[in-house]
């Protein structure tokens, strides 16, 4: 695995404030998880990712911390828990957590983010259920401001379920409901296709997908960990909608389509995958990317759309609620349906109330 670096790596050595259950090898048990933290210019945050960890008081999980080539005082704080960690070129979080991948040998991964933690005895719950049948677990967390105050429930909603039944989802849809990257755990082979994934930055794309074609998923409701949501979220969406991170997901979608169809051609299920331009996922963006671009939605592709709509096994409940927003939004004027739009993708709490405010705040 390759990874550029500008400094040379610079480790060091654990001690002080409880890490020395990470590193004292005379007194730890042999790793089961590796918990990698990727961290780029989140100074603020990174301190609280790492003592969560440390805080779980397990003495079978590697913990390594790799600073992206932070140019705030990241590297700073990161030095002052005494944890593991390594200072590289910045080169994006895919790079980064390669670079992870090489720092340690437990034989499964969760990529955690420098602004996000886990919630105590998370880890305990974690290795209570993996296995070597297990390519994935998931588990969904809980937004918090970046004062630490949790403002939402479960992100995303999941079921309780063991077993391989989203290779029919995947092949059907391209996707499906999956947490944000610090609610992943991911068997290390699995981990081997994000070299191989160069066409972005971000780690949590084509594992997702190729996971269920590797073994089971676990699937917990209960949520692990917080996701914190900020100014510097890597979402790209902010106050007005903005057109080129709509692009973005829409084209890395289709990236990571082709991946995967590459990947299942070996095992001779590439011809039964979904393409981008049927997929329930990629009209949605370009849906949304249209209105961005002040284009009016034509109704063949609308219509499109929902029948895509009312074949994804979202609920009945959420079907109904998805349809009236594009109905919706397909009716309102451009600046307003802009509006309505950019709210829905924000990373908050969402609500009817709140909906109809967007339509009509000046």
């Amino acid at each position: 695995m390759s990874h550029r670096t500008a400094l040379k790596p610079h480790r060091i050595a654990a001690e002080d404030r409880g890490s020395r259950i990470f590193a004292a090898k005379r007194h730890a048990r042999v790793p089961r998880l590796a918990v990698i933290v990727t961290c780029w210019n989140y100074a603020d945050y990174v301190v609280d990712a790492i003592e969560s960890v440390i805080k779980q008081g397990r003495t079978d999980c590697e913990l390594v911390v790799i600073d992206d080539g932070s140019t705030d005082n990241s590297w700073v704080e990161i030095c002052r828990t005494g944890v593991r960690a390594y200072r590289t070129e910045n080169g994006g979080q895919r790079l980064a957590c390669l670079r992870g991948l090489q720092e340690t040998t437990a034989p499964f991964v969760l990529f955690l983010d420098a602004d996000d933690e886990l919630l105590p005895g998370a880890l305990t719950e974690i290795l209570a259920r993996l296995d070597e049948d297990v390519a994935k677990l998931q588990f969904p967390l809980l937004r918090m401001d970046a004062q630490r105050k949790v403002i939402s429930g479960p992100i995303p909603p999941l079921a309780d379920f063991r077993g391989r039944q989203l290779v029919e989802h995947v092949l059907r849809t391209g996707d499906y409901t999956s947490p944000p990257t610090s609610g992943n755990v991911f068997r290390r082979d699995v981990c081997q296709f994000i070299e191989e994934a160069d066409y972005e930055r971000a780690v949590d794309g084509v594992i997702l997908f190729v996971a269920p074609f590797m073994g089971d998923i676990i699937s917990l409701s209960k949520p692990l960990g917080l996701y914190r949501v900020h100014d510097r979220n890597d979402s790209g969406f902010s106050a007005e909608l903005n057109p080129i991170p709509i692009k973005r997901e829409a084209e890395r979608f289709e990236h990571r389509l082709e991946h995967l169809r590459r990947l299942l051609n070996e095992k001779g299920l590439g011809s039964k995958l979904v393409t981008a331009d049927r997929a329930y996922f990629y009209q949605e963006r370009s849906f949304y990317l249209a209105i961005a671009n002040s284009v009016r939605v034509g109704l063949r592709q609308f219509l499109f759309l929902l029948s895509l709509l009312w074949i994804y096994p979202y609920s009945a409940k959420l079907k109904l609620s998805m349809t009236l927003f594009f109905v919706l939004t397909f009716l309102l004027s451009s600046e307003r349906a802009k509006r309505v739009v950019n709210y829905r993708m924000q990373a908050h709490s969402r609500s009817a109330l709140g909906l109809i405010r967007s339509i009509f705040r000046r």
